[in-house]
């Protein structure tokens, strides 16, 4: 069964608030299994436009990484992301 990844690229105007964000979001991680590959950190802009944070997040299966994004409990953390963040999240399926 294939892995599940959450790619997401943010700017953030509030820190501070980003933090709540995280905190909020933490438990719907830990309920779906997620492991943090990438969580910000240096980065070089290759080609495009870049974002100030890069995170790539791996589920156990690509389900669990859809049902995670649906859960009532990360629908809480994305309504503080979205008011202080702008970027693009996408889901995608690992390769078998």
């Amino acid at each position: 069964m294939a892995k599940g990844y959450w790619i997401a690229r943010m700017d953030t105007s509030d820190p501070e608030t980003y933090k709540q964000y995280v905190a909020t979001a933490t438990p719907a991680y830990e309920e779906f299994g997620a492991t943090f590959l990438v969580r910000g950190g240096e980065f070089e802009e290759a080609e495009g436009k870049a974002r100030g944070r890069n995170v790539v997040i791996e589920f156990p299966t690509y389900e669990a990484a859809l049902a995670c994004y649906n859960s009532d409990t990360y629908q809480k953390a994305r309504a503080i992301r979205q008011q202080i963040a702008e970027g693009e999240l996408v889901i995608v399926k690992g390769y078998e």
